[in-house]
């Protein structure tokens, strides 16, 4: 009887490197008159992946002071998740904006 040796396949390994080298970079989401608060809300929670009451002070924060740090990620996350809510509220006819600066 013949064994076969199953190769050592790790998956996502090689992301995880490349995210780990990455320089961090701070989402920033500002304020605008028009995006319902419980739509930012709904976006922080969703897309960043904040917990409701984090999602809800981060969204205050903003609202009093015209922008809040949101979250500090490698570039490409980064960039991936402020897409995903451009997008997002793009699709709800929203001025919601994000934008990101190095750490």
């Amino acid at each position: 009887m013949k064994t076969q040796t199953v190769p050592d396949i790790k998956i996502g390994e090689d992301q995880q490197q490349e995210t780990a080298y990455e320089p961090l970079y701070r989402v920033i989401i500002h304020n605008d008159d028009v995006t319902p608060m419980d739509f930012v809300v709904h976006v922080l929670s969703s897309i960043f992946m904040l917990l409701p009451p984090d999602a809800i002070k981060v969204m205050y924060t903003a609202h009093y002071h015209g922008l809040a740090v949101v979250q500090i990620l490698p570039r490409s996350e980064a960039e991936k998740r402020i897409n995903k809510a451009h997008f997002a509220a793009g699709l709800e006819g929203y001025p919601l904006h994000f934008s990101m600066e190095a750490e």
